[in-house]
């Protein structure tokens, strides 16, 4: 079994008020929209900045939560010791990423399982490294040296068994952070 890993604990910092998660993509708040992509493909587990946030109401009931407070490595840890042992690996995927469908976790899933790489990144189509990232089992044990906000771009760097998979256009780096970001996307 392969979960996913939803990162959705963020503040919305740059978002000046507004989280930028419950903004909705085609009439759906995007948290929602993404779990439901990640479900597509089995069990999804989300990070929330407390069990009670609001978020929670517009997760999918079968969507597992995972309350943290902290830096991106805090969440990438509570997510990866939340994960059943049954997992082999697990995709990771930030919640602000609208453009990343269920294909496109199936795709990475698939590379994943035919490489036997322990991680498996995407790229955009130019091959610029962006998300999702998979990561087997056997890289569990190395997010515990994590610390900060730079997520697990450093455990990638030290693999040179990565392998990458690049998806259409730009959507593995399209993230949207800021009301501008936002502006943007939906003017596109």
């Amino acid at each position: 079994m392969i979960p996913v890993l939803l990162l959705a604990a963020g503040r919305s910092s740059r978002m000046e008020g507004v989280d930028k998660l419950l903004e909705e993509v085609d009439g759906t708040p995007l948290l929602a929209r993404m779990a439901a992509r990640a479900l597509e493909l089995g069990p999804c587990f989300v990070t929330l900045p407390a069990l009670d946030h609001p978020r929670r109401a517009v997760l999918p009931a079968t969507a597992q939560v995972v309350a943290v407070t902290g830096t991106m490595s805090d969440s990438l840890k509570a997510g990866i010791a939340a994960l059943p042992q049954t997992a082999c690996g697990v995709i990771i995927l930030p919640a602000d990423m609208p453009d990343i469908t269920a294909e496109n976790l199936a795709t990475l899933r698939e590379a994943a399982q035919r490489t036997q790489a322990p991680i498996v990144r995407a790229t955009t189509q130019d091959h610029q490294p962006g998300h999702p990232v998979y990561f087997a089992a056997s890289q569990f044990p190395r997010f515990a040296g994590l610390r900060g906000d730079r997520g697990a771009a450093k455990l990638i760097a030290a693999c040179p068994d990565a392998v990458t998979v690049a998806l259409p256009g730009n959507r593995a780096r399209l993230d949207l952070d800021t009301p501008q970001d936002w502006a943007a996307y939906r003017t596109r």
